[in-house]
């Protein structure tokens, strides 16, 4: 791998985990930093929506109201560039426990998914241009200790 390539996939790597701290830490506008302007997201496969970056906080600020506790765990990401190196395609796992606020039964839900991204250089870096979820599985717990 040459310097730049390392120097890429370093960055794509922090790219995928910011979003998964902005998430988990309710702060949407973080997202912003994250995606293109021309963004498409699709999270039909996990019962949201596909729309724009806008359309995606709004949708994910109201249903995370349901939620006392996110973790998005997001690991085995493999990358691969186009010719041209300013594109890349990657496929991240990701296992996220959701723990439900109040007396809400059941008192978590887990969802496994994949990531599946196309990603562009733009002058400020590394960008999500499409973000696709593939559910893998859904499981509740019906007790959770804290």
């Amino acid at each position: 791998m040459s310097l730049q390539e390392i120097s890429d996939r370093l960055e794509i790597q922090d790219l995928i985990a910011r979003y998964s701290y902005a998430l988990d830490r309710r702060d949407f506008d973080a997202l912003d930093e994250l995606f293109t302007a021309d963004a498409v997201l699709d999270y039909r496969a996990t019962g949201a929506i596909r729309g724009s970056l806008a359309e995606m906080k709004g949708f994910v600020a109201e249903a995370f109201t349901m939620f006392d506790a996110t973790q998005h765990l997001t690991t085995q990401t493999f990358i691969e560039f186009d010719d041209d190196g300013n594109t890349a395609h990657a496929k991240s796992t990701c296992h996220n426990p959701m723990v439900f606020g109040g007396d809400n039964k059941p008192k978590m839900m887990i969802v496994g998914l994949w990531y599946v991204d196309t990603l562009v250089r733009t002058p400020d870096g590394w960008r999500f241009q499409e973000r696709t979820e593939e559910q893998l599985y859904t499981t509740v717990v019906d007790k959770v200790r804290q």
